[in-house]
């Protein structure tokens, strides 16, 4: 009998979808796919040339649990100069992926029977690792008049005695929606106030546009950052998502406990990734602008596209590389939910979406634009074509 935690996880609708797409290309089916929540970019040639020195030179063994010194170093550096958020080595712990990152701050957090607000819609892996560690998600749901971004009423509304800790994540997968200062303010306050930690997934924070600023809510002052765990990663950035690295921040009794649990679960990260890594620190930020703003570019391109088919709507996101398309409109007859719908686009007109039920943002779907321009413009009208034969 499995546990009662495992019978309520559900695999991942992304990694399901992806192994579809793979087995009909390979029955030589021509499917484009927007579901992917990767970069379609190599990573950069100095990054993998560091990765296969690594190699040469030996560095084939163990680490540090925590990672090797030097990347946390040169990690802790990076808060500071990028973000202002002050962390020392003791502070930092590098994970296989910011997922892995997250995971670890749930269970170093979180009591069982323990609340944890999820600003939705959410990336959907939140809700099963708070599932796994025991605690109990409690969606907040979000305006998509004010873009997706969360009002501090709303917040306020869905605590209880039990809440514990509150999840940011901004730039913000699925929405695009890029979190205000101001707004950030608001909620450090409120998580001193009810004695709140915060776990702040920053993964998306290179990619944001029109102006839009990244806050890391850490850096908003002492007392909050006491009470955060920053979670960052390389696989968005410097387009490392196979390299498996990420990495938090926190104060040292949160970070030791971090680095116990992951000591049980996976020791240290891959060590050539973490010599490697170091490269993306050495290396100038031109590579990732140039992807930063091949992203904003087919993000018009994708508004443009979907802005001409009949009965669908988006808000423009201001970050990360996802648009969050709501078809509440067109559902009817056979495909009444948004999980049917992208099950019929699927099989029938040989494009891939990810429902937006598993972000808790039911009539919807998520459309990724990590994808050619000419995909991007194949893939719409092929949406297109779908929703017309409905009607």
């Amino acid at each position: 009998m499995l546990s009662d935690r495992v019978s309520e996880i559900k695999p991942s609708p992304t990694v399901g979808l992806a192994s579809i797409v793979r087995e009909l290309r390979s029955k030589g089916e021509d499917v484009v796919s927007f579901g992917a929540g990767e970069p379609d970019f190599d990573t950069p040639g100095p990054i993998r040339a560091a990765g296969e020195k690594a190699i040469r030179d030996g560095r084939t063994h163990y680490t540090p649990g925590p990672g090797i010194p030097e990347l946390r170093e040169a990690i802790a550096k990076k808060l500071l100069r990028e973000n202002q958020v002050h962390a020392d080595v003791p502070n930092i712990v590098v994970s296989c992926g910011a997922k892995q990152a997250v995971f670890n701050a749930l269970m170093a957090l979180c009591n069982p029977g323990d609340e944890v607000l999820l600003l939705a819609p959410y990336w959907m892996t939140y809700r099963d690792q708070v599932v796994l560690a025991g605690g109990t998600p409690v969606p907040v749901p979000c305006n998509p008049d004010e873009g997706y971004v969360p009002s501090i009423e709303a917040i306020r509304e869905r605590l209880s005695p039990k809440t514990r800790i509150l999840i940011v994540n901004s730039p913000t997968n699925p929405t695009g929606a890029v979190y205000p200062r101001s707004l950030l303010k608001e909620i450090a306050a409120l998580a001193l106030r009810h004695d709140l930690y915060v776990i702040s997934d920053e993964i998306y924070e290179k990619h944001v546009y029109d102006g839009a600023e990244h806050v890391s809510i850490a850096s908003l002052g002492k007392e909050i950052a006491e009470r955060t765990v920053t979670v960052n990663g390389f696989s968005k950035s410097h387009a490392m998502t196979g390299w498996r690295l990420g990495y938090s921040a926190s104060n040292p009794q949160i970070a030791a406990a971090i680095s116990k649990i992951q000591d049980q679960v996976t020791s240290n990260a891959c060590s050539i990734s973490q010599y490697a890594a170091l490269a993306a620190f050495e290396q100038s930020d031109g590579e990732v602008r140039k992807m930063v703003e091949a992203f904003s570019r087919r993000r018009e391109i994708l508004m443009g596209e979907i802005a001409q088919v009949p009965g669908v709507t988006c808000q423009k996101p201001k970050g990360a590389f996802y648009l969050f398309v709501n078809v509440s409109a067109v559902l009817c007859g056979k495909v009444e939910t948004d999980v049917a719908l992208t099950e019929y686009l699927l099989r029938e007109h040989k494009v891939a979406c990810v429902p937006g039920s598993v972000f808790e943002g039911p009539g919807h779907i998520r459309l990724t634009y990590a994808l050619s321009e000419d995909d991007l413009r194949e893939g719409v009208q092929r949406i297109r074509q779908g929703l017309e034969a409905l009607r």
